[in-house]
C-alpha cells in the first residue's frame, strides 16, 4: 500500500481517528534527508500494510498540524497509536532501521 498524502484537513481523520497505529513523515520537498528516506517509506509501507499505514505531511503545504505538533526540524516520524503521538524519529536513516524501530514500537 502506498503512502497516504495527509493534510491538516485530513489528519484528524486519516491519523487520529485511524482504526490502526499511523506513523506520520513530517517532510519538505527542499529537505534531502526526506528525499533520501521516501523510497525506503514507500517499502515499509507495502511491507506492513496490514500493521501500520504510513503518512506524509508536507509541512510548507500543511502549516496548522506542523505547528500543533512543535515541529522544528525534519525529516520528523511520529507514531500515533489509538489517536496519541506514541513514539517518534528524528532524522533520516537506512530502511533496516526505521523499519527495526517501527516494528519495534507497533
Amino acid at each position: 500500500m502506498p503512502t497516504k498524502a495527509v493534510t491538516d484537513a485530513s489528519f484528524q481523520s486519516d491519523v487520529l481517528e485511524s482504526d490502526k497505529p499511523v506513523l506520520v513523515d513530517f517532510w519538505a520537498d527542499w529537505c534531502g534527508p526526506c528525499k533520501m528516506i521516501a523510497p525506503a517509506l514507500e517499502e515499509i509501507s507495502d511491507e506492513l500494510a496490514d500493521r501500520v499505514t504510513i503518512a506524509k505531511v508536507d509541512i510548507m503545504e500543511n502549516t496548522d498540524i506542523a505547528a500543533q505538533m512543535g515541529v522544528q526540524s525534519i525529516p520528523l516520524m511520529v507514531l500515533f497509536k489509538d489517536g496519541k503521538p506514541a513514539a517518534q524519529k528524528l532524522g533520516a536513516a537506512p530502511k533496516g532501521a526505521l523499519k527495526a524501530w517501527l516494528e519495534s514500537e507497533l
